[in-house]
């Protein structure tokens, strides 16, 4: 498990450009670029299939899972690290799937070619907005095409939307400067935690 976790990590690592060689490029694609095939799926069931394959163990129809770009990123991984396919594929590219039993999806959202589907990741206690693109009149997993900028998203998970409304209840309720100023107290503790990349501060002009 481990060596798993340390394999997911550094696949999170490269989606993220840090560390891959390269930079991801401008999503300059839109909706009307792309023309689909007729689909006879959905994002939902794509993701069981999935999960039930990483758990069996079943190397082959996890990559039958993924865009062919996916595939690609992954036989790049295994050049780069050096290991073999079935590491690489092993957890799916997503954590989600380190839950013993099929995690919870909600908020499956559709754009032509374009989907997602938001997926409990029980280890994190967070929700994984997993990105798929229609390939070949089927629902695919689409990690290469979203690291790549080449994925169009389809809106706002709700997660995204319940963090969004959670800063402006707390923007609404904060109380005056002055109050907070002379209080330890811990204001609006319900509001969720926010764990998105923190900003540096800019330097002090000299």
């Amino acid at each position: 498990m481990r060596k798993s976790f340390v394999l997911f990590s550094i696949f999170v690592i490269c989606l993220t450009s840090i560390g891959c060689g390269s930079e991801p490029k401008a999503n300059t694609n839109t909706a009307a670029e792309k023309v689909c095939d007729p689909v006879n799926d959905t994002p939902t069931e794509a993701y069981r299939r999935l999960f039930a394959a990483v758990k069996q163990k079943n190397t082959e129809q996890i990559k039958a899972e993924m865009s062919k770009k996916s595939q690609e990123f992954a036989e790049f991984l295994a050049t780069r690290q050096k290991n073999t396919i079935e590491k690489v594929y092993e957890n799916g590219f997503t954590a989600t799937t380190f839950s013993p039993t099929l995690p919870e999806m909600r908020d499956e959202r559709l754009s032509s070619c374009w989907a997602a589907l938001e997926v409990r990741n029980n280890k994190d206690q967070i929700w994984e907005d997993l990105p798929f693109v229609n390939e070949d009149g089927k629902w695919k997993m689409a990690f290469a095409e979203q690291f790549n900028g080449i994925f169009k998203s389809p809106g706002k998970g709700m997660a995204t939307k319940e963090k969004e409304a959670a800063n402006v209840a707390l923007g609404n309720q904060a109380p005056p400067q002055n109050i907070m100023a002379n209080s330890n107290a811990n204001v609006n503790t319900n509001v969720p935690k926010y764990d998105g990349p923190q900003v540096e501060p800019l330097p002090k002009k000299k």
